[in-house]
């Protein structure tokens, strides 16, 4: 006789999935809302039959059975379905009679997930605990600057700028050569990185960009905001809150069409624009936004067709090298904006860093560069392009800005970090040890999501759905019936909460250094590490 399950070769139970749902049968009212919340349909209802032996001690009324039938939640185990331990059966459960519990085994399902011939992509996460940055200290503190040690009673701006700085005899040549000079913003520090209309939700798009506006015209913060590769609204390019975004450039070049169009309509200029060449969350691969997410509204933005994945190549055929791409695309873009908007490119943190910014530093068009390392990741990306490619972006920024040092030319050319800031919750802190590494500004992704719109993923590869659509919080979702959770209000709120704590605590560190008028770009004196090795990469000093 077969068994009500076939056992197969390829068959699992719910022992081996790494999440396990641990149900209460006598708490569960059969309400039915974690199955209607489970963004991967995990769980299930089910009908239960059990036997019970009926036994009695009368000789003429033998023992047997007794079959009862009960309602309950059932775990399914088919990898497809697996649970990802966000969570949301136990937030809406009204009886706490739900809940998802880890495995105490090895995660077998790892064996599992390649099907049809295809690797695992995740979305979110590197998985990797740790970091250099958590390490730092800052161990230079001023003794004659007294009111500088209580940053809350010390008045200062913390502020950065984006372009390139020529010294004046360049400038007035440049200016004489080329009738305008390389203009300049200035801008916070602290920059919202880039994740695109469509790798985002429209409410969590949204309410990013109403945190920024806030930020700036009722607090007088000048933070920014990269728009990702995608383009943007179509309201939001007519709109005068455009001058708080950098617009980004990739080689997709998705979401283009949209913004030349509207080129005539622009109220302002936008804040800069990126083009970029590499991301830290899949180094050495183009973007990807999968077919999930790419509904009617994100097609028509991306002038592509309803229901495609949409890759982005690494290289593309008008940019085969850094001194190609300055001569095309930096110029071209420099003359569509008539010379008033700032242009920079973005690559991933590597090796190849170096050569790029050496290029930069050769032609005054490059209004700075961003280095993203490896610790980034929002999007989809393969397992074995998220936990072995990249270059940890603290050694990466401070080798470019050392490199900068040697030219002269560490005040002309910005620099901008980002990936694995704030990774353990410690973002004023990250900050500033990249600031002092030599980054003129910090950008930020999966911390915002995280602190503005309460990601649930985590480093130990719980959720990290956000490349599928399914993103149980709505904020990387294009499914309606999920971002609607999201309230855009109070993602402003979060975004405005979020700055503003990290400006008390980066003011905090800086203020006791003496320097507080200026930001402290590559003041590596004031660095310490206890870990010999990592002092002697980076070039700061060792204390224990």
């Amino acid at each position: 006789m077969l068994p009500d399950r076939p056992v197969t070769p390829c068959s699992l139970s719910v022992k081996d999935l790494p999440w396990q749902i641990l149900w209460h049968k006598d708490k569960c009212s059969l309400c039915g809302r974690c199955t209607a919340v489970c963004p991967v349909n995990a769980i299930e209802a089910g009908v239960f039959r059990k036997r019970a032996l009926q036994t009695s001690l009368d000789p003429d009324k033998p023992s047997s059975n007794v079959f009862s039938v009960y309602h309950g939640i059932r775990q399914k185990v088919d990898p497809a379905y697996g649970c990802i331990g966000c969570a949301m059966c136990t937030m809406v459960c009204p009886n706490d009679a739900i809940m998802p519990m880890r495995s105490d085994e090895a995660d077998k399902l790892r064996y599992h997930i390649n099907r049809g011939g295809q690797p695992r992509s995740r979305g979110g996460r590197r998985n990797v605990t740790g970091g250099i940055l958590d390490q730092i200290k800052f161990i230079r503190i001023s003794m004659l600057t007294d009111p500088a040690l209580d940053a809350g009673r010390h008045e200062f701006e913390l502020r950065t700028l984006l372009g390139r700085v020529l010294p004046p005899e360049e400038s007035m040549a440049f200016y004489q050569t080329n009738g305008w000079i390389p203009p300049v913003r200035e801008i916070y520090p602290l920059l919202i990185g880039s994740m695109s209309f469509g790798a985002l939700s429209p409410n969590m798009w949204e309410g990013l960009q109403l945190g920024v506006a806030y930020l700036n015209e009722e607090l007088g913060m000048p933070v920014r905001m990269c728009s990702g590769e995608g383009g943007c609204p179509p309201r939001l390019l007519r709109s005068r809150f455009l001058k708080y975004t950098i617009l980004q450039i990739a080689s997709g070049y998705f979401g283009w069409d949209e913004i030349i169009h509207a080129l005539p309509e622009m109220k302002e200029d936008p804040c800069a624009i990126e083009i970029k060449y590499g991301q830290g969350a899949k180094p050495g691969d183009g973007g990807l936004l999968m077919w999930h997410k790419v509904n009617k509204l994100i097609a028509a933005i991306r002038g592509v067709p309803t229901g495609v994945s949409l890759p982005s190549p690494p290289t593309h055929q008008t940019k085969y090298s850094i001194e190609e791409a300055v001569a095309k695309m930096i110029q071209s873009m420099y003359m569509a904006w008539g010379f008033r908007v700032p242009v920079y490119p973005k690559i991933s943190g590597s090796s190849t860093a170096m050569a790029v910014l050496n290029n930069l530093t050769r032609n005054p068009y490059a209004a700075g560069l961003a280095i993203d390392g490896e610790d980034g990741g929002t999007g989809a990306a393969y397992n074995v392009s998220m936990d072995h490619m990249g270059h940890p972006i603290a050694s990466n920024i401070r080798d470019a800005y050392l490199n900068l040092v040697k030219v002269g030319k560490q005040n002309e050319i910005p620099l901008f970090a980002g990936g694995g800031a704030g990774k353990n919750g410690n973002l004023a802190a990250n900050a500033a040890a990249l600031i002092m590494l030599g980054a003129s500004g910090v950008q930020i992704g999966k911390y915002i999501m995280q602190a503005a719109a309460g990601c649930i993923g985590s480093e130990s590869d719980r959720c990290n759905i956000c490349n599928i659509g399914l993103c149980p919080k709505g904020i990387t979702s294009q499914d309606p019936r999920l971002y609607r959770r999201l309230d855009v209000d109070k993602v402003a709120e979060r975004v405005v909460d979020v700055f503003l704590s990290f400006d008390t605590e980066l003011k905090k560190i800086v203020a006791p250094l003496g320097r507080s008028t200026t930001l402290p770009i590559g003041m590596s004196d004031a660095l310490g590490i206890s870990d010999y090795r990592a002092a002697r990469r980076l070039d700061i000093k060792y204390v224990v």
